[in-house]
């Protein structure tokens, strides 16, 4: 049977069985024998990812400029729905050379209709310039299959500098000055050290999932991350109950949140408006952690200061890493990979591009990040992307949003149960027994 035969039937069978055919070690990946040479290119190379229209127009035209200098015709095609949509176009035999998935766990799913990376290219460059973590997100029975081609992060801090300013606060370096700021804020009585919210309709409770991941990765590094995600390391271990008990002291202890945790479970992620209010009676807070994506939900005339290169009443700064942690990011990004039966000297070339710094010179201008350590800052298109790209580049490692890679019935009981917790329903002990229920 051919490799294209294979590739169909097998993608058939995956349909059929509902995505059970590899999700936990089904067959071995196709390898290119050893010494065989890379069949010559016809000039084409084609692409599939979910990018939006403003991300897929800047990727086409890093694409094209790198196709011209090469003899390629490079073409990138975004799909709607992305995970759906490339099982239909596998299963019709339209899948592309290259594929990027928004999610880890989507193309580990398929990984037997994959080339390992190191069948394609040369993988020690983009292995030495990856921020740590990156390169372990693809990987099935030892051998990577997909890495990074964009980034975005969640792993910040907003702050209104005008209230510092006016109070005498400066932006915290470590955990001793960030604990040494909410303890002065709250003996000022200027207002709340924090804002908080994780009301999100059906997803009630995600923003109490990224300050868990935030303090697992950053107190206990890679390893336990991952295992956590897979279930290896339980919710009511040691580990995780740190990272609980840290959120319990920063967001739950009196005077930390204007209402506590009852107000938190309740409050819209979206509501941002008390860090650009002034006193305490008016709920004005001074510290915000979020992704990136939560300048969208500021109020207008916050956005179009910083749309205009002033940051006098937003800025950003990183989440200082916890006393005896680590500085770790957490956030998402999209993931490339080859499929079995399209590799040729051109579609190498290309990998080899997509894998590398410089294909995001202009993704950035639409709110992209690079996951690579030496990605050149200046090309940022302002100060507050630029501080953001900063922070991935010196990151110690990285982790992908962990509750996104877990189970669904997981998730969906870290959401929950995280809001009990939160508004005070349930201590950690009863919530983590919960959520570590639902693993299979």
């Amino acid at each position: 049977m051919n490799k294209k035969s294979r590739l169909l039937s097998l993608v058939s069978l995956f349909v059929l069985a509902s995505m059970l055919l590899v999700a936990c070690g089904g067959a071995a990946a196709t390898e290119a024998p050893a010494g065989d040479a890379i069949p010559a290119g016809d000039g084409k190379v084609s692409i599939f990812g979910g990018y939006g229209e403003a991300q897929a127009a800047a990727y086409q035209k890093a694409l094209t400029e790198f196709g011209q200098a090469n003899g390629i015709e490079v073409t990138f095609t975004s799909l709607a729905t992305f995970d759906t949509d490339i099982k239909v176009k596998i299963e019709s035999g339209q899948e592309p050379d290259i594929a990027m998935w928004p999610q880890p766990g989507g193309l580990k799913n398929l990984a037997d209709l994959l080339v390992p990376l190191e069948d394609v290219i040369d993988l020690s460059k983009p292995l030495s310039t990856l921020v740590p973590g990156w390169d372990k997100l693809a990987v099935v029975d030892g051998k990577i299959y997909g890495l990074p081609v964009s980034a975005n992060m969640k792993s910040l801090v907003f702050y209104n500098p005008s209230a510092f300013e006016a109070n005498g606060y400066t932006v915290p370096a470590n955990a001793a000055e960030l604990k040494a700021l909410e303890e002065k804020i709250m003996a000022d009585g200027t207002g709340y050290p924090w804002c908080a919210g994780i009301e999100s309709g059906g997803a009630t409770g995600w923003p109490f999932t990224d300050w868990m991941e935030q303090y697992v990765l950053a107190l206990h590094g890679p390893d336990v991350y991952g295992k956590w995600i897979t279930g290896e390391v339980d919710f009511a271990s040691p580990e995780v109950t740190a990272a609980a008990d840290l959120i319990a002291e920063r967001l739950l202890a009196e005077g930390q949140v204007n209402g506590g945790g009852i107000s938190m479970a309740t409050n819209s992620f979206q509501d941002t408006t008390p860090l650009f209010a002034e006193g305490k009676d008016n709920g004005q807070c001074f510290m915000l952690r979020q992704g990136s994506f939560i300048t969208a939900f500021m109020p207008e005339d916050i956005q179009a200061e910083v749309a205009a290169g002033d940051y006098t009443h937003l800025d950003v700064f990183s989440i200082p890493a916890p006393e005896g942690g680590q500085a770790g990011v957490i956030g998402g990004g999209d993931i490339a990979a080859v499929f079995d039966g399209h590799v040729d000297q051109d579609v190498a070339k290309v990998v080899a591009f997509i894998f590398s710094p410089e294909v995001l010179k202009y993704q950035v201008a639409t709110g992209d990040i690079s996951p690579h350590k030496t990605f050149d800052l200046s090309l940022y298109p302002n100060e507050m992307q630029r501080k953001i790209g900063e922070a991935m580049a010196n990151a110690a490692v990285f982790g992908f949003d962990a509750s996104d890679q877990m189970p669904a019935e997981v998730n969906a009981e870290f959401w929950a149960a995280g809001t009990d917790f939160v508004a005070g329903r349930a201590t950690w002990a009863e919530a983590a027994a919960r959520i570590d229920s639902k693993y299979p």
